[in-house]
């Protein structure tokens, strides 16, 4: 089920609220309401799914109350610590990268080992990494051990965010599995954050899908120049809305029920450096990198430039290799950690200059790496980039010009969102203050809503990109 959809709009959430706030006051029966329901909402697609993450949640559970009662014992703690990132490690690498790899190995030693046929199971990424926080922060002291294995299954699988994060770390929430508080101002902002994120999703991110899909789909040599640039703004496009818009409907989805996830998106595409595009873009999954990974290999205070080189590439191919089985996927994150070793060893973002330029330069990589994480594989990503820059090709044809001048109000909307310049106007003209914005302020997001449900009933093109990882 996908939030982005008439059976979760019409059915499921209307029905998940009505129940959940009868039970009002009632804590223990709202969690239990809650953590069914989200194994209704996961088991939608692939009912056997379920029983792999009812694993995880009892595993992980099992290990992290052991964790606490051996606190004082280093050498076990560290032992069932390890055993806990290992086995949570194995499950992704069974489902998401042992038929890649059995291929690479056939490839390469010239074998013929039997590759199984094994579905990804949706989400699988998100929940595990979760299930490591959980660990990892009880065996910090950053978040009480849960003797309760209903607490630890719906911070693991609570729905608003099981299928595409954001990545909700155990510390930010633990307090609020039992004493969240819901409010009227935190409903009415949730319903709004969630209206914003469909309208970015069904709006913006499914025509630019069209666009991205009809370029990546024609052979080389029917790919121009101008529609090859198109292609890639468009994707760049459809991931920042889809993934961004996911985010902001799970965010919403939280505060209806009393809950407060982090940010997940920050306006990335107005970053003046690499560094602070990552600062911007998927920020929870950077910052659990950071914090699990980066920080305990020492960061970037070490000793030397070669330490620092050898954390940044750790980081940026576990980044690469998180998103798929695909060598696209690691070159992808190869190509960020060539780039922000870079700016770090030069100090980029402390040198003086135009932002215009760096910005110009960090937009242009940025969609170059979109082409890489796009493509089928790296000889498609080759072929698109050699297109991009006029090789083998027509530099533009009726195509390009009939995509561009059809999509032209989409981009124009599209530019605008990227861009902080709402909240900028929100603040610098005390838009709230008038009296006027409480009467059009709920219509404009009723019709946003309305205009996005008529997109979605009508069947309109909704793939979900993230559904992937």
């Amino acid at each position: 089920m996908i939030f982005s959809s008439s059976i979760f709009l019409l059915v499921f959430l209307p029905f998940v609220l009505i129940i959940y706030y009868t039970l009002y006051s009632q804590r223990l029966a709202q969690n239990i309401f809650l953590f069914l329901v989200s194994l209704l909402f996961y088991a939608w697609g692939e009912p056997w799914f379920v029983l792999i993450m009812l694993l995880s949640i009892l595993v992980n559970y099992a290990i992290g109350l052991n964790i606490d009662l051996h606190r004082n014992n280093q050498v076990i703690s560290k032992i069932l610590l390890t055993i806990t990132v290992l086995y949570n490690l194995s499950i992704i690498f069974l489902y998401k990268y042992l038929a890649f790899t059995i291929t690479n190995i056939n490839t390469l030693f010239s074998l013929t080992l039997p590759v199984p046929d094994i579905v990804l199971p949706i989400g699988i990424s998100f929940f595990t990494f979760q299930a490591i926080s959980y660990v990892i922060d009880v065996y910090r002291g950053q978040g009480e051990v849960q003797k309760n294995p209903l607490n630890v299954g719906l911070y693991i699988a609570l729905f608003p965010q099981l299928i595409a994060g954001p990545i909700v770390r155990y510390e930010t929430i633990a307090n609020q599995i039992n004493h969240r508080k819901e409010n009227i101002a935190d409903f009415s902002e949730g319903c709004v954050r969630f209206i914003i994120g469909l309208s970015k999703k069904v709006l913006l991110s499914n025509n630019f899908a069209i666009v991205a899909d009809k370029a990546f789909s024609l052979p080389n040599d029917q790919l121009s120049t101008a529609f090859a640039w198109l292609g890639a703004i468009s994707y760049s496009f459809q991931i920042l809305f889809d993934f961004s818009g996911y985010s902001d409907m799970a965010i919403g989805l939280g505060k209806m029920f009393g809950f407060h996830f982090d940010e997940n998106f920050n306006y990335p595409y107005i970053s003046a450096s690499i560094s602070e595009f990552w600062r911007r873009w998927h920020i929870s999954l950077g910052s659990w990198f950071r914090d699990y990974v980066y920080f305990p290999l020492g960061g970037s205070r070490v000793d030397s430039k070669w330490k620092l080189i050898r954390n940044l590439f750790i980081v940026w191919v576990l980044t690469g290799v998180w998103h798929g089985a695909n060598w696209t996927f690691i070159a992808w994150g190869f190509l960020y950690f060539l780039l922000i070793t870079i700016e770090k060893l030069t100090r980029f973002e402390r040198t003086s200059g135009l932002r215009i330029v760096r910005h110009i330069y960090t937009l242009f990589f940025v969609c170059l790496g979109w082409v890489l994480f796009r493509s089928i594989d790296l000889s498609q990503a080759c072929t698109y980039l050699g297109s991009m820059f006029g090789i083998g090709g027509r530099y533009t044809d009726s195509l390009a010009r009939f995509y561009f001048l059809d999509n032209l109000i989409f981009i124009i909307f599209a530019v605008i969102c990227s861009m902080p310049l709402l909240p900028y106007m929100k603040k610098r003209f005390h838009y709230h203050d008038l009296k006027i914005s409480y009467i059009l302020t709920p219509i404009f997001y009723i019709v946003l809503f309305f205009v996005s449900l008529t997109y979605i009933i009508k069947g309109a093109y909704n793939p979900f990109i993230y559904f992937n990882f």
